[in-house]
């Protein structure tokens, strides 16, 4: 998911985020999941009797027909399963093979925390070559999770004030420069408090992976058929753990390591090397295609670029909007997608053969797309949320401060702009929770997960981990490729593999490694 960063640096939300090593779950914490999994019960049961009242999806919802969308009510406290609800929106559209081709629904959440999925049956209104095989045999299910989108969204500030630029460039100069983006982490996290206090305790991946079951009975289905993506993984491995018994089917694809000491203070450091990996790996195509782009034909003398353009923003914000920060926000791309290799690049190009404004249209906040700067928001109010309220995080400055300080010599692309994304979590206004210890349940089938080996926001030793945790789960690499999200891409390899778990719940004897995807053409 691409949101922007809080905190005064205007960052694509980094997928994932960073924690202290929790303490094991005290017989107090697990006498509350045991409530909160009777909850869940009671609330599913609710649901599988209430169904979903399909109806045309509201007009400027962006869902053309036969796309129908609908509500479940799920608590909003499963301790409280009778207490205050909510209304989640999902979507859906029928599989287009036959009846008795038809094996159910599958459910997608492309990751986050604070990503809709309700774009996801789009896949079949567009007609998406790679998914066309599976859209035979399913209905191909989206849903705004809790506090996302049109489902009791939250919201931390004002959506016009966040996207606002130039934002203070976010690699500090001096200490007055992280006073300064301090005081913004804590006013945010004060922000959300004030603005969506009440939804803050409740804003977990546990109860996210609860309101899936609640999903699944409103569905009529007796099990899950899920794919997800980035933070979808994540939230894939805690409902594997939680209702190992309701899973027919999991494809999890760029994966977050799942481990209690990697959730989520350590997730957002080890991402930082990874992103500088990815960003060199990018220069590396560039100067290649140096006939296209002229920007230099070694690595070096295409950092060198970036470093003056950097700096020429910082002194002076190009077209009075961008600067360091909004830079690194529509340069982050690159080392996210490789879809967004070509169109970057040729951003970059233009800038250096003199046309600045491509680059101030590309990268500037568009302070008249008002419906664009509320999901901006809401999705970084989200990931926020679920961030911090997941798991402890550091309250001390220095600890932060050294740590970064630290990466920053070797990572400098996205370090610090990250660090000041997830700060909030420090004084975070929620009572923070023990993640939930990922492990095989009595009935967990086998899970698909599928990983390339140089991703950015989820490093490859995640897909390694949750290879480990969950019992005979198959792992598909893709080798040498760094694109967040591999399912989606064009590589038969993986494609046909994908297609045949979902088909006929098959796997390969053993692991298996793919050549990458075709790399970008200029």
């Amino acid at each position: 998911m691409t949101a922007l960063g809080s905190a005064g640096a205007l960052v694509t939300a980094t997928l994932i985020a960073g924690a202290v090593t929790a303490p094991s779950a005290t017989a107090a914490s697990r006498h509350g999941q045991d409530r909160e999994q009777r909850g869940a019960a009671i609330a599913a049961e609710r649901a599988a009797k209430a169904g979903v009242d399909w109806q045309d999806c509201p007009a400027d919802w962006g869902l053309e027909k036969p796309i129908q969308c609908g509500w479940v009510s799920v608590p909003l406290d499963y301790a409280h399963p009778n207490g205050k609800q909510i209304k989640l929106a999902v979507d859906r559209i029928g599989n287009t093979g036959t009846k008795d081709e038809r094996q159910g629904a599958l459910v997608y959440n492309p990751g986050g925390p604070g990503g809709s999925g309700m774009r996801f049956p789009r896949r079949v209104t567009t007609k998406s070559p790679v998914w066309a095989n599976t859209a035979k045999a399913y209905d191909f299910v989206g849903f705004d999770p809790r506090g996302v989108g049109h489902s009791a969204p939250i919201s931390c500030i004002d959506p016009q004030e966040f996207v606002k630029a130039p934002k203070a460039d976010p690699v500090p100069d001096s200490e007055a420069d992280k006073r300064a983006q301090r005081k913004l982490a804590a006013e945010y996290a004060d922000g959300c408090a004030e603005r969506s206090g009440a939804m803050l305790p409740h804003m977990t991946t546990p109860n996210t992976a609860r309101d899936l079951d609640v999903i699944r009975a409103a569905l009529g289905e007796k099990k899950l058929n899920y794919l997800g993506v980035s933070y979808g993984t994540y939230l894939g491995a805690v409902y594997g753990t939680l209702f190992p018994g309701h899973v027919r089917r999991m494809v999890v694809d760029s994966v977050v390591n799942p481990s209690r000491e990697n959730i989520w203070y350590q997730a957002n450091l080890e991402q930082d090397i990874a992103f500088e990996g990815r960003w060199k790996d990018w220069q590396d195509w560039v100067a290649k295609n140096d006939a296209t782009f002229h920007l230099g034909d070694t690595r070096a003398e295409v950092q060198d670029q970036w470093l003056k353009l950097r700096a020429t923003a910082k002194k002076s914000p190009l077209g009075g909007v961008v600067g360091p920060a909004e830079l690194i926000s529509f340069f982050q791309s690159a080392p996210y997608y490789d879809s967004s290799w070509v169109p970057v690049a040729t951003v970059f190009s233009k800038y250096v053969a003199g046309d600045t404004q491509a680059l101030v249209d590309a990268a500037a906040p568009d302070l008249s797309d008002t419906a664009g700067n509320i999901a901006s928001e809401n999705g970084n109010a989200v990931y926020t949320a679920v961030e911090c309220t997941d798991a402890q995080w550091p309250t001390s400055w220095q600890k932060w401060d050294r740590d970064n300080t630290r990466l920053h010599k070797d990572y400098p692309f996205m370090t610090w702009a990250n660090a000041w994304m997830n700060l909030p979590c420090a004084t975070w206004p929620a009572k923070q929770q023990t993640p939930v210890n990922v492990k095989t349940g009595k009935g967990l089938p086998a899970v698909l997960i599928v990983q390339s080996t140089r991703d950015a926001a989820t490093p490859y030793a995640g897909a390694v981990e949750l290879h480990k945790r969950f019992k005979g789960s198959r792992l598909i690499t893709e080798q040498g490729a760094g694109s967040h999200g591999v399912t989606g891409l064009v590589n038969p390899c993986i494609n046909e593999r994908v297609d045949g778990y979902l088909l006929s719940g098959r796997t390969d004897a053993a692991d298996v490694t793919c050549a990458p995807h075709a790399t970008p053409k200029p």
